[in-house]
Parts: C-alpha cells; sequence; structure tokens
C-alpha cells in the first residue's frame, strides 16, 4: 500500500493518507490510450463537408446527345469526371463519438491516478481553500507546491466554495474540476494533479467500489 504525504497550500505536511494498490497499485497503457483516443473522438466536431454532383453549380442539361458525335458519353457539366464537377466519396458530416464501456472507463481512471503517482506528479493538500478569493493568493500556494507548469485542481462536490472557483478560474494552464467528473484525459493532460484530502478520499472509494470481484482477486494473487 502506497502513501502520500498530505500537504497545506504553503507546502507544509500536516499528515499522511495511504492509497490502496487496488486503484494506485497497476497502470495498464493499453487502456489509457483507449480512454483519451475516445475522449479527443468526442471533441472532433465532424462539421467538414464536400461538395456532390448535386451541390456544385451548373446546368443538368444533357450535352450532346448519346451516339453519333464520335465524343464520349456524357450527362451533365456537373460529372465528377470533368473539372468543377462534383466530389465523389467525399467527407460528410458525421458525429465520431462511439460508446465507451463504464467498466473500462473507470479501469483507465485507475491507471491515470497510479501513473500520477509513479511519476511524483500527485499532490494531497489537506484543503483549497484561501482567506479570500484572489486569484494572486492561488498563484502563490501553487508556486510553493512546486507547480511550475500545468496542474488540475481537484475538489470535492461538498467542500467547493465559490472562492475557490472564482480565485482559480483566471490562472493559466490550470482547471478546476470535481472528483466525480474527473476523466483519465484530465489527469493526463496537465503536468500535476493536485487534490483535496476530501476529494481523493471519496474518489478512492468509489473506484475501489467499481473493481469487480475477479479483478480484485487476481491482484490480490498477484501481490
Amino acid at each position: 500500500m502506497a502513501q502520500v504525504d498530505v500537504v497545506n497550500l504553503n507546502g507544509e505536511k500536516v499528515g499522511s493518507l495511504d492509497l490502496t494498490d487496488t486503484v494506485y497499485g497497476q497502470i495498464n497503457e493499453a487502456l489509457l490510450w483507449e480512454a483519451v483516443k475516445h475522449y479527443r473522438a468526442s471533441l472532433r466536431q465532424g462539421t467538414h463537408a464536400t461538395k456532390n454532383r448535386k451541390l456544385v453549380a451548373g446546368s443538368g442539361k444533357k450535352l450532346w446527345k448519346q451516339k453519333g458525335t464520335g465524343r464520349a458519353r456524357i450527362g451533365s457539366v456537373r460529372s465528377p469526371l470533368w473539372r468543377h464537377g462534383g466530389t465523389v466519396h467525399g467527407p460528410q458530416p458525421r458525429n465520431y463519438e462511439y460508446a465507451f464501456p463504464r467498466k473500462k472507463l473507470l479501469g483507465a481512471l485507475r491507471s491515470a491516478l497510479a501513473s500520477k503517482l509513479a511519476d511524483g506528479k500527485l499532490t494531497v493538500v489537506d484543503s483549497l481553500e484561501v482567506k479570500e478569493a484572489k486569484t494572486k493568493l492561488y498563484r502563490g500556494a501553487l508556486d510553493k507546491l512546486g507547480v511550475t507548469r500545468t496542474a488540475l485542481l481537484v475538489e470535492n462536490s461538498k467542500t467547493l466554495s465559490q472562492a475557490l472557483v472564482l480565485g482559480a478560474r483566471n490562472l493559466k494552464g490550470v482547471e478546476l474540476v470535481l472528483n466525480n467528473e474527473v476523466h483519465p484525459y484530465d489527469l493526463l493532460r496537465y503536468d500535476r494533479a493536485i487534490f483535496s484530502r476530501a476529494a481523493i478520499e471519496q474518489l478512492t472509494e468509489a473506484l475501489v467500489k467499481s473493481v469487480g470481484k475477479r479483478q480484485l482477486a487476481a491482484q490480490t494473487e498477484a501481490a
């Protein structure tokens, strides 16, 4: 069982937290790839379109009679064989989303958390609250926590305050999400993941419950 330090916003250790190997013990890179691919597919707008022969400009009149001219038969100036004609089999508007099993998504979330922990990029703070809803205070707190690049702030829905929302929303390279909305893509996209203690405890409890009996038995045997 892994153990992580719990710090305050000044970077001072105020406790520790045990993290179960059921959630933070294994990294499935193939599952992470699938989850990221599914997420990115849902972001595609799918608004690309080409004009087929019914959409391009031009008369539909037959240019010359079918036989007897010595020339190739042609039915319309909008034929795909002609310049300025319609496009054949070109891209059309479509939806790129597809179904992704919930069990695989939760498995990918466990792998993403385990990856962050293994890389030393997972930080747990006792609370994300500051005295005032000021961006400057949160910027100073992130500097004390050693955040030099991007960061994902994860808070519990019950302890989320308006001050946290207002103070963190203008920070460049920082995103605030709830623990029941965090996605594996978010954890991989940002360099650091900073959880409040309440958020990571609730998320870990939910992920432990999502592990099937067979998978839990296999992990126990492997350990």
